[in-house]
């Protein structure tokens, strides 16, 4: 028989020989370095403590520095936000083909990149967007909860990952869902962004009063849908440029929200091939429609994953929309140069199952509980991350301001005028065998300081706890805010579902963590909160 060198081999079965190699290998790629034993450098007044690697971060400028020599510019940015999916939803997380939605192009890119299994958003979908946006935690940045039905935001007098990177000389694109405020001052072409293409709002306020299952009694009464079509929301598809003024382009109705991702994809994949022919980088912050309730799936996937159940048809269809936009950098020779993160804004919706994500953690969207702020995370840049790699050190979704700040070159240009909570993660992503420069990952709930993790362990002061004889539909926004008299603490490794807490087993902690806490609220002393959205 004949035999064939590698080399001689298509890209593509070198592709799929590499992503095998990988498969079978990774439980060797694994990385869980004990932070909780590092110490930590105070790099600035403003600025979160970091646990500092030398080597790793040299390494990482190097490679940073050949790679700007190579393609004569900067990176590209390319943020994948995905709607209330879980955790445990895509095929690289446990879910996949085994829960009846295969992501094959999410677990692709987890195979030939990293694979973060502590990735961290905010507890609800807008209060996590405004943290990429602007490195910073809520209660900082001021959206607490998701402003509905035309509220304003809290994105004025913010500094944005948009602006920093304009001003660095990026072309800076925004698609999808926005969901940061209607006020004027908040919409993303006055916050940075070159262009716009998508909604202010969320999925289910242009649908759910149009659809007779959930509201019988607006959609049989004239009047009554006639009040929400007078309430001042912008019940529209709509388009903007930098400075200008919002464009509608076309009203939400259910069979036009089944083919946003559609439109959304297109819009995307369009940009990608001009930016082609530009010599500037780009920040593309693609923001998907899916999975958030109420899900109406494009005609071609409707019924087409093996669940054929509307949720999960549209996970089908972003995880397509991620591969199409992936095959666009690669065809216009765009991929090696570009940074994509894929992740999603929160935990699972579980009030409105079976409608819903699935987290193999404690809680889901709206708490503090695993379930409900730990999402996927994954780090894909072609020659460059090196394949299949999984670390369990910790990454907040704030990091992603100062770390795309760090690829841009323009790490002055934070400000040091207010915290910065965001870590830069470059080496951590892009070192061969890079580990968290992470060391406390901080949970809020609301206004409430609710727990802190370092290392495998937590620590919980106070936290959303459901009776039993609260509600019957129990999710993450159900139940009561709860204070622990002497707090408690878990073990995520020995007990991811924070179902036994042995505080008084690990009292040699204690002080570890207290301080921890102490020094975290102490930031707000010199740099108060900031309230815009919230329940009073």
């Amino acid at each position: 028989m004949k035999r064939v060198q590698f080399e001689q081999l298509s890209r593509f079965t070198k592709s799929i020989l590499l992503a095998y190699t990988i498969a079978f290998f990774a439980p060797y790629a694994v990385r869980a370095e004990d932070s909780l034993a590092r110490q930590v450098t105070h790099i600035a007044d403003n600025r979160e403590p970091v646990i500092e690697h030398p080597d790793q971060s040299t390494q990482a400028s190097e490679k940073l520095a050949a790679l700007e020599k190579k393609f004569k510019k900067k990176p590209n940015i390319l943020v994948f936000l995905m709607d209330d999916v879980g955790w445990g939803d895509p095929g690289c997380y446990g879910g996949g083909l085994a829960s009846g939605a295969p992501t094959e192009n999410i677990d692709r890119l987890a195979r030939e990149g990293l694979r973060l299994t502590s990735c961290y958003a905010q507890p609800s979908c807008s209060p996590t967007r405004a943290t990429i946006m602007t490195g910073r935690l809520p209660m900082r940045h001021g959206i607490l909860r998701p402003p509905m039905y035309g509220e304003p935001g809290g994105l004025q007098g913010e500094v944005t990952l948009a602006q920093v990177l304009s001003k660095a000389g990026y072309t800076t694109q925004a698609v999808g869902k926005w969901h940061m405020g209607e006020n004027r001052e908040s919409q993303p072409q006055n916050v940075g962004f070159d262009d716009f293409y998508g909604f202010l709002g969320v999925s289910d306020v242009y649908t759910e009063w149009r659809d007779p299952y959930f509201y019988p009694e607006i959609v049989s009464s004239p009047a009554r849908t006639k009040i929400v079509e007078n309430s001042a929301f912008n019940k529209c598809l709509v388009r903007s440029k930098k400075g200008g003024e919002l464009e509608n382009v076309e009203e939400i109705t259910i069979p036009v929200c089944s083919t946003l991702d559609e439109k959304w994809a297109n819009y995307s994949v369009d940009f990608l091939k001009q930016q082609a022919k530009s010599d500037k980088p780009f920040f593309l912050y693609h923001c998907t429609r899916g999975c958030h309730f109420d899900n109406y799936p494009n005609e071609k996937f409707k019924g087409k994953s093996p669940a054929r159940y509307p949720f999960k048809d549209v996970l089908v269809e972003i995880d397509d929309v991620l591969g199409r936009l992936v095959k666009t950098l690669e065809e216009t020779g765009q991929l090696d140069n570009t940074l994509i993160f894929v992740t999603s804004d929160n935990g699972p919706e579980m009030e409105t199952w079976p409608d819903a994500g699935y987290t193999p953690f404690r809680g889901a969207k709206g708490n503090t509980w695993e379930g409900g702020m730990r999402v996927p995370g994954i780090a894909y840049w072609r020659g460059v991350i090196t394949p299949g790699r999984t670390s369990d050190g910790l990454f907040d979704l704030s990091d992603i301001f100062t770390t795309s700040c760090s690829l841009a070159g323009v790490s002055n240009d934070i400000p040091k005028d207010r915290y910065i909570d965001g870590v830069d993660q470059t080496s951590f992503l892009i070192s061969p065998n890079g580990d968290s420069n992470r060391k406390f990952e901080y949970y809020w709930l609301m206004k409430t300081l609710s727990a802190v993790r370092i290392g495998e362990f937590k620590f919980f002061r106070a936290a959303s706890t459901t009776a039993a004889d609260d509600v019957q539909n129990v999710g993450g926004f159900s139940g009561v805010a709860e204070t622990y008299s002497y707090g408690k603490m878990f073990n995520l490794y020995l007990d991811p579902k924070e179902t036994h807490s042995y505080l008084i087993r690990k009292l040699v902690y204690n002080e570890v963590f207290q301080n921890a806490l102490k020094k975290h609220a102490d930031t707000f002393k010199k740099y108060p909160p900031k309230i815009s959205v919230s329940v009073e």
